[in-house]
């Protein structure tokens, strides 16, 4: 493993600000979310982060900056399930939609889910994988990272890359619904 460059923090320092702030975190962001996998992936985020700018706050505020993380990322959770609800709702008034939100015609619906298998099968192998884990096997991002054995950074990067590519092979079924 390389050493870390020279402001960052070191992986023992990291390890032990999670040994102490982690179970107190999980706890804070229950009463903030409600959900146990969301929760995790808070807390996930959280220390992603500390391993990105940690560095730039200062030791005796830490604790207070994972904190306020934290919250930040939980607010920004809920507001984006409060949109994807906003969106769920819209669809299921759509006239061309069934309750569930797909399209009411068979036809479309085939087509659509054929044109997401093949956006899905164009993606590189390893993003079609960390895709598949987290979507259809709803595993964490902890769970994906420690499967394939790659840094907690990489398995939402490959996340966040896997939904961007997919968002633009995909745009035109919007347009067109």
């Amino acid at each position: 493993m390389t050493s870390p460059a020279p402001d960052r923090l070191t992986e023992a320092e990291i390890a032990d600000l999670h040994a102490l702030h982690a179970e107190e975190l999980r706890r804070f962001l229950w009463g903030v979310v409600g959900e146990a996998s969301l929760v995790q992936d808070i807390v996930q985020i959280t220390f992603r982060k500390l391993v990105e700018v940690g560095h730039e706050t200062q030791a005796e505020s830490r604790k207070a900056w994972l904190f306020q993380v934290a919250y930040r990322e939980a607010l920004a959770q809920r507001r984006r399930r409060a949109t994807q609800k906003k969106v769920l709702e819209n669809l299921q008034q759509d006239p061309r939609r069934n309750v569930d939100g797909t399209p009411s015609d068979p036809l479309v619906a085939q087509e659509t889910v054929a044109s997401v298998r093949q956006a899905i099968e164009e993606l590189s192998p390893e993003l079609q994988q960390v895709l598949r884990m987290r979507i259809y096997e709803d595993k964490s991002f902890a769970q994906i990272s420690q499967e394939l054995d790659i840094p907690l950074g990489t398995a939402l990067g490959r996340m966040r890359n896997a939904m961007n590519k997919l968002r633009g092979k995909l745009a035109w079924i919007e347009r067109e619904s």
